[in-house]
């Protein structure tokens, strides 16, 4: 397999994208109980300026291509400027959040194209103002280790697609190049930071992350990355780096006195 040559193809799959992957067996989650299941896959809004697709992995932190938190000006975005709508279906989400702090790879550089180093460090976490809790939605894990199974599915948002997520229940795995994988999982623009998921044993995991689309032999295919090493390089960067959350102590005002005080600190549930 020529990766070289192929990798040429590659472009980015935000709202804004020049390329995409497609494909068959597509399928809209639209009732509540097609949603069961998946609510930890959300709509990364992007400041008016397109969305991305991003998965929990604990209850305050989504991950997502790297891309996708830069802004045109290949700058990180401000914090603020990015929220996360979880299980976002025809304009309800299960929960909705407002990124706190950023961490994008180091490796990732905005500024260059998607090249193979480019989209094996294509990985970002964002971590949330406030938790969505497991009863909301139940965060993933990452896959480990070399068997992937024998099906990888890829659940995402997308240009013609953006209310709603889709699922792709099979897909293949075309070839690999280190810590690259091509996949040939159908996603367009919007869909960059989509989970593709292995199924090994019980409920899927997440196996990479869509980066970028291309045209290898004249099928339209996909690029991800694996990410064990990637998001644990990310967790040490946020951890270094702490941003504390908003103050939220409810302050109980004293009858007659006009003085308050302070009282427990509760963490906000809801939408």
């Amino acid at each position: 397999m020529i990766w070289r040559a192929l990798i040429l193809a590659v472009a980015s799959l935000a709202y804004a994208g020049q390329a995409t992957a497609q494909g068959t067996g597509l399928r809209r989650l639209t009732d509540r109980d097609d949603l069961l299941g998946w609510e930890a896959v959300g709509r990364l809004e992007l400041n008016g300026q397109g969305f991305c697709t991003g998965t929990l992995i604990a209850p305050e932190l989504v991950l997502t291509a790297a891309h996708c938190v830069y802004g045109r000006n290949r700058t990180l975005r401000a914090a603020e400027q990015i929220t996360f709508r979880a299980g976002l279906r025809d304009g309800v989400a299960i929960a909705e959040r407002q990124a706190l702090q950023i961490a994008a790879h180091p490796g990732f550089n905005p500024r260059g194209r998607l090249d193979l180093d480019n989209i094996r460090h294509d990985v970002a976490l964002i971590r949330l103002a406030e938790p969505v809790l497991s009863s909301q939605a139940d965060a993933f894990a990452l896959h480990s280790g070399r068997e992937y199974g024998s099906d990888i599915s890829v659940t995402s948002y997308g240009q013609g697609r953006a209310e709603a997520l889709s699922r792709q229940r099979r897909c293949n795995l075309m070839g690999e190049s280190g810590d690259v994988l091509m996949i040939d999982c159908n996603v367009t623009f919007g869909s960059s930071g989509a989970p593709v998921f292995s199924q090994v044993g019980g409920r899927g995991r997440i196996l990479a992350l869509v980066s970028g689309g291309g045209n290898y032999r004249g099928k339209q295919v996909a690029f991800g990355m694996k990410l064990p090493q990637r998001v644990a390089e990310l967790k040490a960067q946020l951890r270094r780096n702490p941003v504390a959350a908003p103050d939220r102590r409810i302050k109980r005002i004293r009858v007659g006195s006009g003085a308050s005080s302070g009282g427990a600190k509760f963490v906000t549930v809801g939408d």
